[in-house]
């Protein structure tokens, strides 16, 4: 059953789509919208997320023992977020995380929870831990708050990023320069039923209703990966600079962590995040899924962008990821299509490349090579560099 809010009734409302289809996209005015949230006085529905719930004595130690993140010993209201990777260490599943003292909640795309609550199930074996989608029974909506939820308030996710949280690293900036220091957000999650009465107790403190437009714009600012946008079936979590948050690189084994081990050693991501501005002067942007290309509308192929926003300052913006070898002050072409049908028309709008991942794909703390030590560990690229991938 295709999920709709009950705030898309509201006068003004449009539908999102993609990813964020069921709820608003905005609510007649998103550049108000986006200058509110800024300001920390905007809520926004993120209803159709979804949420899982775990029970049982054993659930942190097991979901640190078959995830990427150490949260074995977690406290109750502490934010942070995992993933489940594949045996070749490519993202599956994102997850954010809060335990509040008696259970473990996660929240994900919705796209992906059917496939996650089995493979969870797959992985219980013996211990004592249950599962149990409660997407149904509660609703999450986003707030530019920074705070850990109290013992009096709703279960609460905050969003850490850009912290390098303990063992992760990063290859992009400190968090204090990092373009993401200032986006507070969190979700909370509410009885489903009461969603609607949540939205209004904010309004009623003055608080805007914001859209997607304005949440999506900001997170493009911040340089902020998401799963059902950045992420495909060969991404690794360096690309994406997400060791900041989600990895543990000195946790116990768990699928995946030798390709996370292997590229951060001694390799170099294969591909990289970039934030593109974009030439707005013909007032028509790409889609995601549009092709970056190398020099011009008529270069090689190098990348592929995932999501385009309209931020009330910057003007067109998008993320992409890029083949790493592309010099970091090329000129590049973001070159789709559209319209649909007979009425579809190629468009090709300049872009310029703000560096997310640097193009050496070395992280900040990545151990010094050995030399000949080294030789014959991997498979060398065209550039020299292991290619592990």
């Amino acid at each position: 059953m295709t999920y709709r809010s009950p705030l898309l009734d509201r006068t003004g409302a449009v539908a999102a789509t993609g990813a964020d289809a069921g709820i608003a996209w905005h609510y007649g005015d998103p550049v108000a919208e986006q200058r509110a949230l800024v300001r920390g006085g905007a809520v926004v529905d993120q209803s159709h997320l979804a949420v899982v719930r775990l029970t049982g004595p054993d659930r942190l130690t097991w979901l640190h023992s078959i995830t990427s993140q150490d949260v074995a010993a977690l406290p109750p209201r502490t934010s942070t977020e995992l993933f489940v990777l594949s045996p070749q260490g490519r993202v599956e599943h994102a997850l954010g995380v809060v335990d509040d003292g008696t259970s473990t909640w996660l929240v994900t795309e919705p796209d992906h929870v059917d496939d996650l609550v089995a493979w969870l199930t797959k992985m219980r074996f013996m211990m004592r831990v249950e599962i149990e989608d409660v997407t149904a029974g509660y609703a999450a909506i986003g707030e530019p708050v920074a705070a850990e939820g109290t013992p009096d308030e709703p279960v609460t996710w905050v969003d850490t990023w850009p912290t390098v949280a303990p063992g992760g690293t990063r290859y992009g900036p400190p968090p204090a320069e990092h373009p993401g220091a200032d986006r507070d957000w969190r979700l909370v999650l509410v009885d489903r039923a009461r969603l609607t009465d949540a939205v209004a107790e904010r309004e009623a403190a003055g608080w805007r209703l914001a859209g997607t437009w304005a949440t999506e714009a900001l997170r493009v600012e911040a340089w902020r990966p998401r799963l059902a946008r950045e992420v495909d079936e060969r991404t690794v979590p360096h690309e994406l600079d997400w060791l900041r948050t989600a990895v543990h690189l000195h946790k116990g084994c768990y699928r995946g962590q030798e390709t996370v081990a292997r590229v951060h050693n001694l390799g170099r991501p294969p591909r990289r995040l970039v934030m593109l501005h974009l030439d707005g002067s013909q007032h028509v942007v790409p889609e995601a899924g549009s092709e970056v290309r190398l020099g011009g509308p008529d270069g090689k192929v190098v990348g592929t962008v995932t999501t385009v926003a309209r931020h009330h300052e910057l003007g067109p913006v998008a993320l992409a990821v890029v083949k790493r070898n592309v010099p970091e002050d090329a000129e590049l072409a973001v070159v789709g299509t559209i319209g649909q049908g007979a009425d579809a028309q190629e468009l090709a709008v300049a872009a310029a490349q703000e560096v997310v991942v640097p193009g050496e794909g070395v992280s900040s703390d990545r151990p010094e090579g050995r030399g000949d030590t080294m030789r014959g560990l991997t498979p060398r690229g065209s550039d020299g560099a292991p290619s592990l991938l």
